[in-house]
């Protein structure tokens, strides 16, 4: 059914964060949030492909996953082989901790979990916590299978009785020695067998796992609270709140766009995004250059099509702390619920430019919504995102935006029910810009 955009407004605030609280809770891991977001796209009429097919080549609105990633457009009626594209771009993955092969021990008469960190997560938020285990595994009979345990481990931290100078000094935590979380304890002759425990979770037999990919996902819901209930707390929002925008805005998007509006949201970026699933492999180039064959682009045409395009490259950014002012740059000071972040560097760790700057303006103004600009404190460095490694693959206008956040990659973030109510509208007005 053809989609105006005009008349389809996005949900109300309260129902944009109940719905995104939802999607957040579907996706303890990339390749669930993956498999949700085609979930929803293809129960809103997107067509799932699949790479090892032929693609259709007339307008449409289709969706395809690489893992832990995503890739959804709408191709609109009418569409050349020098058309254009506007892209969302985010990520699925989030700090965290992934289970080793042989993947359980025994100390002390406790089970538990062998795991490595994964990206940059801070260490301390996860303890205390009740964890599950969520990802994927792969059976000998060549399946791939979607699990997760539900509440079933925790890391517990040291009393203060036995590290009395733990408030005065700071809790360190060692990598190795210090993470590893418990999921039972040993009782009389069973044999407790933690790869058992995940087949049985997704429906298989423990023998017949012969590979897996699981990480470790906080099970807390996601919570409203503060004065009037603006305030919001959740795991993953870097970088779901993103991924959750782009859906919201891609199923809102015009089928008579003069571009062809797409939702990128790749796996790995907590990590370098070095992967066939990350925004440095071949992924977005993959589906970009196959749209564009079916369009019956020449090289040159696609060249010219990508020259016309842009990429919002959506992640969270960093809100000024108020018990850490100084740790921010002096003059540029976001606040929560105050917009989503315009995101600048000078050593393009970013990839904003004055170009972006103004694409961006246009589309908040579009959009009704307030922007705000982050720059990091010259004496702190600040990461990186996918846009500048997009922009650099692609040759493709990129601009770096996102919600700002306190408590970045802790197990639980926090942020504005504005802010990111307000992402959803501003990427819906850069796909339903002309």
């Amino acid at each position: 059914m053809p989609v105006d955009a005009a008349t389809a407004p996005l949900p109300d605030l309260d129902d944009y964060i109940a719905d995104f609280a939802s999607f957040v809770q579907a996706s303890p891991s990339s390749y669930h949030a993956a498999a949700e977001v085609a979930r929803r796209l293809e129960a809103a009429g997107f067509e799932r492909l699949d790479e090892t097919a032929a693609w259709p080549t007339a307008p449409g609105r289709r969706v395809v996953v690489r893992d832990g990633a995503v890739i959804a457009w709408v191709q609109p009626d009418g569409a050349g082989a020098t058309v254009p594209y506007r892209i969302l771009g985010a990520h699925t993955d989030s700090p965290s901790f992934k289970l080793k092969p042989n993947g359980q021990t025994v100390s002390e008469g406790v089970l538990q979990a062998s795991v490595e960190v994964y990206g940059g997560p801070l260490l301390n938020s996860w303890l205390d916590r009740e964890l599950e285990l969520a990802g994927r595994i792969a059976t000998a009979d060549g399946g791939v299978h979607l699990v997760r345990t539900g509440p079933m481990l925790r890391i517990p931290q040291l009393a203060i009785h036995l590290d009395r100078e733990v408030n005065a000094k700071g809790l360190l935590l060692d990598k190795q020695r210090h993470t590893q979380p418990i999921w039972g304890v040993v009782a009389g002759d069973d044999e407790a067998d933690l790869l058992a425990e995940l087949a049985a979770a997704a429906g298989v037999a423990g023998q017949e796992i012969v590979g897996h990919d699981v990480l470790v996902a906080d099970t807390a819901a996601p919570a409203r609270f503060g004065r009037s209930g603006e305030l919001f707390a959740s795991g993953r929002m870097d970088n779901l709140s993103s991924v959750y925008a782009g859906l919201v805005a891609l199923l809102r998007a015009p089928d008579d766009a003069g571009h062809v509006s797409v939702l990128a949201a790749f796996d790995h970026e907590e990590l370098g995004s070095e992967s066939r699933s990350g925004a440095s492999g071949p992924f977005l180039e993959d589906v970009l250059g196959r749209i564009a064959s079916g369009l019956g682009a020449s090289d040159e045409e696609r060249r010219r099509a990508f020259s016309a395009s842009w990429i919002v490259s959506s992640d969270a950014g960093h809100a000024v702390h108020p018990n850490y002012g100084e740790r921010h740059d002096p003059v540029n000071r976001p606040v929560l619920g105050g917009g989503p972040l315009l995101k600048l560097n000078a050593n393009q760790r970013y990839a904003t430019d004055a170009l972006g700057g103004a694409l961006w303006a246009g589309v908040c103004r579009q959009a009704g919504i307030a922007t705000q600009p982050f720059v990091s404190n010259n004496a702190i460095p600040c990461g990186s995102t996918i846009g500048p490694l997009a922009a650099t693959r692609l040759g493709i206008r990129t601009v770096d935006v996102g919600v700002p956040l306190l408590s970045m990659h802790s197990a639980r973030e926090l942020a504005h029910v504005g802010d990111l109510a307000a992402l959803g509208a501003a990427v819906t007005a850069f796909f339903a810009e002309a």
